[in-house]
């Protein structure tokens, strides 16, 4: 759920006036879901929802991220890097053993071929 909330973060910061219905297709999350974690944004004051009209009379919101959001959104992607960033080390090392036992298999069938 942390990464969800930061990704909507993202989302909203880069684009206030997003439906929730496009929000959800960007997220690949239901718009339920979508509307569950918004509102848990708004109650917890990271962002502020704004009515406005369209051209068309419907109304529609814009999401804007609080100062309080704003920083949590910071926290948020420091939190997110050094988790990717442990990932793709962890990943880089299993990489890494799969070649050894690779180069292992060719030395001991006698092939000489590079992965």
């Amino acid at each position: 759920m942390e990464d969800l909330h930061y990704k909507l973060l993202k989302v909203l910061q880069e684009n206030p006036d997003v439906s929730q219905r496009r929000l959800a297709q960007e997220l690949g999350i239901s718009l339920g879901k979508t509307n569950y974690c918004l509102r848990a944004l708004i109650e917890k004051g990271l962002v502020k929802a704004d009515n406005f009209r369209r051209s068309t009379d419907k109304v529609a919101y814009a999401y804007f991220l609080t100062p309080q959001g704003i920083e949590e959104k910071a926290r948020a992607t420091v939190h997110f890097l050094k988790r990717k960033v442990a990932e793709h080390e962890a990943l880089a090392g299993e990489i890494e053993q799969l070649r050894d036992e690779i180069k292992q298999s060719r030395t001991a069938s006698g092939m000489q071929t590079e992965a």
